[in-house]
């Protein structure tokens, strides 16, 4: 399937996707296999997550379309999903989640004489941001920090 058929896909399905208050983040076709598989990746347009239901409630509809459309003239699986769970946290929800975590924390050049920081997720206040590294607890401002993303923790 070319760009052209993704193209006019996404734009098929652009209205279900607005009536159900969703975005579609991508369309992969894999042809390889038989019958050809369609993943449609959705979103919540409000950033909530999806869930099971969403992604029911999008299939159905999103299945009459591409029927009515008779853009394939072959069988075929429709896939939808989420983008799941980013490696980066970023809302409040992340770091009450994932305390005590392995993180890396990326810091400001700028303001800080080191690049990164490895160490466990301890706390995030307004003002900063602590973590755990070999059992002491370093508390980095959050001018310095640019980006804290969950990791593994070599030795």
């Amino acid at each position: 399937m070319d760009k052209e058929f993704k193209i006019h896909l996404e734009n098929l399905l652009k209205g279900v996707s607005k009536e159900l208050n969703l975005e579609i983040v991508s369309i992969n076709t894999l042809t390889n296999n038989i019958p050809i598989i369609i993943k449609i990746i959705i979103r919540n347009i409000d950033g909530k997550d999806i869930t099971l239901d969403d992604c029911s409630k999008f299939n159905n509809p999103a299945s009459i379309v591409i029927e009515n459309s008779n853009l394939l003239k072959c069988s075929y699986v429709l896939e939808i999903s989420s983008q799941g769970v980013s490696d980066e946290l970023t809302s409040e929800r992340d770091f009450k989640t994932f305390k005590g975590f392995p993180v890396n924390v990326e810091l400001n050049p700028k303001n800080s004489k080191m690049n990164f920081l490895n160490g466990l997720l301890y706390e995030k206040s307004k003002d900063y941001l602590a973590i755990n590294i070999k059992g002491k607890i370093k508390k980095i401002p959050f001018n310095e920090v640019l980006k804290v993303s969950l990791c593994t923790i070599k030795d």
